[in-house]
């Protein structure tokens, strides 16, 4: 009778197997919900963008996908490569975007100018050819940034005058420097006993004046210096060419005189 009441009191097979059942069940959602929520962290993280100082550098970051943890972007497409590679802060550090997530690239973008305007802004207007080239290389980057605000691209239609002020008056003193290199090599070339001594003689004297003129108008220019006052150009002398020798011809003697007779030797 006991053995009866026992086997009473146990649940039936169909029974255990609902349970067992239900219970796998709940497991599943629970892992299934924490499996949702780690893709979902994961997506969110990999969509995430910020700026950190690695060294003296700034560098842009992309979230894993992880629900954390960063690594440095580097995207395949040059143009992005050269707006987004590590920026070089010379000693700038104490900056509010380091340590900063931004949701989209926008964001990430408006902050990155804001670091580049800092760094730029000083290089552009200096006299110092270093300087310049630096901030000619910033503004070509900033120029690669698509997200930026609307007065950030006028604070970049700035820099950009900036710089072709600087890049046409550094031009323009390399033109001077070439014509002065130029006279000189004519006035070697038209000096030596060459084969070319009498191109050189005429293109020196036909162009030299015009030179010397253009050269210190646009020296005077560069230096913010007065206006030279127009020099009186000679009009070129042309260097006639050499006169054509003739040999020399003995007159014909006449048809009717006798010929000379010839010296006697002697008694």
């Amino acid at each position: 009778m006991t053995s009866d009441l026992g086997s009473a009191q146990r649940p039936s097979f169909f029974v255990r197997l609902g349970r067992a059942f239900r219970n796998l069940l709940i497991f599943a959602l629970v892992v299934g919900a924490a499996t949702g929520g780690l893709y979902g962290a994961s997506l969110l993280n990999a969509r995430t963008w910020g700026l950190e100082l690695v060294g003296d550098q700034l560098v842009v970051t992309k979230g894993k996908m992880l629900p954390l943890g960063t690594e440095p972007f580097e995207p395949g497409d040059p143009l992005l490569s050269q707006a987004y590679a590590p920026l070089d802060l010379n000693g700038n550090t104490a900056l509010a975007v380091i340590g900063q997530r931004y949701q989209d690239r926008d964001e990430l973008d408006r902050a990155l100018f804001s670091v580049i305007e800092l760094l730029a802004r000083p290089r552009v207007v200096s006299d110092l050819k270093s300087d310049l080239d630096v901030g000619v290389a910033l503004v070509k980057r900033a120029e690669a940034l698509r997200g930026i605000s609307e007065p950030q691209r006028l604070t970049l239609g700035q820099l950009r005058g900036e710089v072709a002020y600087f890049l046409a008056r550094q031009r323009i003193d390399d033109a001077r420097k070439q014509l002065d290199e130029a006279v000189r090599q004519l006035k070697l070339a038209a000096d030596a006993d060459a084969r070319h001594k009498k191109d050189a003689t005429q293109m020196l004297l036909a162009v030299e004046p015009q030179v010397r003129s253009l050269s210190a108008s646009l020296r005077a220019a560069i230096e913010g210096l007065p206006a030279p006052a127009p020099m009186e150009l000679a009009p070129p002398v042309a260097v006639p060419p050499p006169a054509e020798v003739k040999p020399e011809v003995a007159p014909a003697a006449d048809a009717g005189a006798a010929p000379a007779a010839p010296e006697s030797a002697g008694p």
